[in-house]
């Protein structure tokens, strides 16, 4: 069994740069995020080890300091919180601060706002929640769906395959021929790297496992994109999730991580997998000889 890792995978930069502000600001004293600071059960059991608190709603934040998530929150929902007198701490990644900023600008310059992006994820209600109007699509049927206006301007959930983007902006022009549409480009470097990176790992792979949290968009989109081009695909929170029926002796088995997915949980699948990987090779011992009982009694 050989193993290759992804050229890009695991935590981005904006996922570290969060993480490291919680565990900073949880030393010096309490602290709550609101929702999850990211995607993955483990990030979130070591939160909750350095006694960061979590909660759902600011009306449940029980601390003095409320941190909003590396996915980012609207103004609607900070100014919420400063007006119950909690001190508001931003991890948004700043590519998802990119992203509002694009929207924002189009709405100003007089363009109807789409987003592409999963309805009710935490970053694209950030996106959304300020905004008058504005219509999330994630399909062609979604798209088909949408009501003529004269301009629409377009951003994407960042963590958003960027050919699938591509795509639904090229059916946008087409439905709406005379419309101007203005797109911006805002799906993140780390997501792009990361697609691209799983697209040639899946090409030359007989099985892939993809480590993430269930509940994480990136995650589940590096599963897609390598179920295209490998039919055994495995996503995985953790090695205890692992089974060795999956592989075979001869098996090119391709790793690869969402940008929520700690360095440690990544080592350690790959350490199961190297295991795996020398037992398969070891050579079994030879079985007893097996005696014709007639001759023996002869």
């Amino acid at each position: 069994m050989k193993l290759i890792r992804a050229k890009h995978l695991g935590m981005c930069f904006g996922v570290r740069d969060a993480l490291a502000l919680a565990f900073r600001h949880s030393e010096a004293g309490p602290l709550t995020v609101l929702g999850d600071l990211v995607h993955n059960p483990t990030v979130v059991d070591e939160l909750r080890a350095r006694g960061v608190r979590i909660a759902q709603q600011p009306a449940d934040v029980t601390t003095p300091t409320v941190m909003v998530t590396a996915h980012g929150a609207s103004d609607r929902a900070k100014a919420g919180a400063r007006a119950l007198g909690l001190n508001v701490l931003e991890a948004t990644c700043p590519l998802v601060q990119v992203a509002h900023r694009a929207l924002a600008r189009l709405v100003a310059e007089g363009f109807y706002p789409v987003v592409i992006g999963l309805r009710g994820h935490v970053e694209v209600r950030g996106l959304t929640e300020d905004l008058a109007e504005c219509d999330v699509v994630l399909s062609e049927a979604d798209v088909l769906g949408l009501r003529e206006r004269p301009r629409f301007g377009v951003v994407a959930q960042t963590t958003q395959p960027i050919d699938r983007v591509r795509h639904l902006v090229g059916l946008l022009r087409q439905r709406f021929p005379e419309a101007e549409i203005r797109a911006v480009d805002t799906v993140c470097q780390p997501t792009k790297q990361r697609q691209q990176a799983a697209v040639e790992l899946a090409s030359q792979s007989d099985v892939v496992v993809v480590i993430g949290g269930a509940n994480s968009n990136n995650t589940r989109e590096l599963v897609a994109t390598c179920g295209r081009l490998c039919a055994r695909v495995h996503h995985v929170q953790t090695a205890a999730d692992l089974r060795p029926e999956w592989f075979g002796a001869n098996d090119i088995v391709g790793l690869t991580a969402g940008t929520s997915t700690p360095d440690a949980v990544i080592d350690s699948v790959e350490f199961w997998l190297r295991r795996l990987a020398t037992e398969l090779e070891e050579p079994k011992p030879a079985p007893p000889p097996r005696h014709d009982l007639r001759l023996l009694a002869a």
